[in-house]
């Protein structure tokens, strides 16, 4: 047999005297967005502990390790900022919710609802996931609101209002493309010009919105001229 030969002719594997090896223990579990698969799955969370081996046998400690997040499908680890993403499912909510709370936050602003831009909201809305809404229902809202101590609309911006607009939309400005922030401003516009130009109000309203999806002054701008241009 030749040096360095196994019986079958073929070349030995070389013996690894030193290495390092880690131990994971599960700590928490979930479903996440893997960015390997590109869709939703299960993760388990881990963190581990490693150890130099000598001849493929733990023998010292070398500290600890992780956390990570484990994809159950794939079976890559990932840093645990991947749960800062969204599922698509949450996503999704996310994005119906903001949709709404915009739709509403233009609706009183305007003060008086007409049909017209109770039907422009209400379609918008059903396009975004809320398929039972009615313009009944959102004018509903909108009185219910209007009727609320502490809140004055048909009026610029208030607190209330401009909190309200943040909670539903700072959440979900980074994980939208600057064309799906644009988006949401635009469908305001449209719900605000469907009864005739813009108010004041209407215009501070939409101005909250642009800011909330980190949308600069000029562009929001460009953006409420842009609406206003039938195409």
């Amino acid at each position: 047999m030749l040096p360095g030969r196994g019986r079958n002719g073929r070349a030995a594997r070389p013996v690894r005297l030193l290495g390092t090896r880690t131990a994971w223990t599960t700590v928490g579990d979930g479903e996440f967005f893997c960015p390997g698969c590109g869709g939703d799955r299960n993760y388990q969370r881990l963190t581990g502990r490693r150890r130099f081996t000598l001849l493929s046998v733990p023998v010292v400690p070398r500290g600890e390790t992780g956390p990570v997040v484990e994809c159950a499908a794939c079976s890559r680890h990932f840093g645990t900022d991947v749960l800062d993403h969204p599922t698509t499912t949450r996503f999704s909510a996310m994005l119906r919710d903001a949709v709404h709370t915009v739709a509403l936050a233009v609706l009183a602003a305007g003060g008086t609802c007409s049909r017209t831009s109770l039907e422009t909201a209400a379609a918008t809305v059903r396009a975004a996931g809320f398929d039972d809404c009615t313009e009944d229902q959102l004018g509903a809202l909108v009185e219910a609101l209007e009727a609320d101590t502490g809140r004055v609309y048909g009026r610029p911006c208030g607190a209330g209002l401009a909190i309200e607009l943040h909670e539903a939309l700072d959440p979900l400005a980074p994980h939208l493309a600057p064309a799906g922030r644009e988006s949401i401003l635009l469908q305001g516009a449209r719900i605000a010009l469907a009864d005739g130009p813009y108010t004041p109000a209407e215009r501070d309203v939409l101005a909250t919105v642009g800011a909330a999806l980190t949308i600069c002054s000029d562009d929001v701008t460009r953006l409420l001229a842009a609406a206003r241009t039938p195409s």
